[in-house]
């Protein structure tokens, strides 16, 4: 059987409001990055990939199986969406069964898969622990746990790392990665180092629109040679902002290292940089807001 999704033509509305515009993707095994600013409707396309919202026109299909067969796709799919929550007064084991219930497992099957599944998210520990005693990072590894219960082959987390301290970021994006050896798993988020560090296949949507599909490499390749660094004083920092899309900037002393993009080397203390995942997003969106390249070159 297939492991393959395929959107044709996909345009979903809220009324009269269009929330994705003509999108068109494939998604193989493995980690699949979607990413894209805060309302570009990455949550609308999480929604309709596991069946939660009809489509209003287009086609799609999960592992060989049309959208109009929804109750089936929900079979082999599992969700974490970005407002995650369960039932607080329950242990971590009873939470797990029960929903274990809830996806159809028997007994049998629930004492099988629950301990195993604990131990991989490393809440094995924690398993008498009540749900509500448990930190952010804790929640979403048993929201990933319940997620696979019924053993998906896709699984699909929407902002999975929104809030959590870098330490269980990093535990998170390794214990996706590991899951995805073996399924599909859709990561959808608004954070590049997310991305950069799990994807090797992204796309990139804004205003409900897909401005980029491909790898992580080739669009870090768009901002090649257009990446640059300099020492500058705070009073020119402020007249580089106005012309120059700047990624990061670190004090020193009365200076700042300013990282920036431009078409063409502004300035003669600017150093060309080998361009990162977060540059050529950047790059990216710069695009979409109509600016032109630097032209900033009176420093």
């Amino acid at each position: 059987m297939s492991t393959t999704i395929k959107i044709r033509n996909l345009n979903q509305y809220y009324g009269k409001k269009q929330a994705l515009k003509d999108v068109n993707l494939t998604i193989e095994t493995g980690m699949f990055g979607l990413l894209g600013r805060n309302g570009a409707g990455k949550t609308t396309l999480m929604k309709v990939l596991a069946t939660l919202l009809p489509i209003s026109e287009g086609q799609m299909s999960v592992c060989g199986k049309d959208i109009a067969r929804a109750q089936e796709i929900r079979r082999i799919t599992g969700y974490l969406p970005q407002e995650f929550s369960m039932y607080p007064n329950m242990s971590v084991y009873e939470a797990m069964d029960y929903l274990g219930v809830l996806s159809g497992l028997n007994k049998a099957q629930r004492r099988e898969r629950i301990p195993g599944l604990l131990e991989r998210v490393n809440l094995q520990d924690d398993r008498r622990k009540k749900v509500k005693a448990l930190s952010g990072g804790m929640k979403r590894r048993l929201g990933i746990a319940q997620a696979i219960l019924h053993n998906p082959r896709v699984l699909i987390v929407d902002e999975p790392t929104a809030g959590l301290d870098p330490e269980e970021r990093v535990r998170f994006r390794n214990l996706l990665c590991e899951i995805a050896e073996e399924r599909i798993v859709i990561l959808s988020t608004h954070i590049v180092g997310d991305i950069e560090a799990t994807c090797e296949n992204i796309a990139v949507l804004d205003a409900g629109e897909i401005i980029y599909k491909g790898t992580v490499s080739e669009l870090t390749q768009m901002a090649e040679g257009r990446v640059f660094q300099a020492e500058i004083s705070k009073r020119e920092l402020e007249a580089l902002k106005k012309q120059c899309v700047v990624t990061s900037m670190l004090t020193l002393g009365n200076n700042v290292m300013v990282r920036f993009l431009a078409e063409e080397k502004p300035f003669a203390s600017a150093k060309r940089c080998e361009a990162g995942v977060e540059d050529a997003y950047m790059y990216l969106m710069q695009g979409r807001g109509g600016e032109d390249g630097c032209s900033y070159n009176y420093l």
